[in-house]
């Protein structure tokens, strides 16, 4: 199976770019109610991935919880907890099932490592169980 058939295409997710600013991050993170968002430079090509923890220990450790101080912090300079590691579109889908054992959400890129989306582990297991179902009725 090709990893195209669970991906979520970059223009219906949301993300940051990298010259964003902490204060944004929270902002954004906020709105699309997710935990984690992918980041990307301006050129399209995928950085990282940011995670609420990653913010809040930030605004924790170098600015006492002072949101006022996250409007001028790069969002480059969060120290991110984990590195989330993209896959190529041209991955099978072992490489796929194995990154996301460990990750919300697999980050897509093509050759170029431009962000073209990503695969989330909920719609890996929804398809999964669906087969499994399928084969137990059978």
């Amino acid at each position: 199976m090709n990893i195209l058939f669970f991906l979520k295409p970059k223009g219906e997710l949301d993300y940051l770019y990298d010259d964003c600013t902490m204060r944004q991050g929270i902002e954004k993170l906020e709105r699309s109610g997710y935990m984690a968002i992918p980041i990307i430079n301006r050129k399209g090509e995928y950085v990282g991935t940011i995670t609420e923890g990653d913010i809040l220990w930030t605004l924790k450790n170098k600015f006492s919880l002072d949101l006022k101080m996250a409007e001028n912090v790069p969002i480059q300079t969060v120290k991110r907890r984990k590195h989330v590691e993209p896959i190529s579109i041209d991955s099978n889908m072992e490489d796929l099932v194995s990154k996301a054992m460990n990750q919300n959400f697999v980050p897509v890129i093509d050759d170029k490592r431009i962000f073209i989306g990503i695969v989330t582990r909920k719609d890996i297991i929804e398809f999964c169980y669906g087969e499994y179902t399928k084969v137990n009725k059978e």
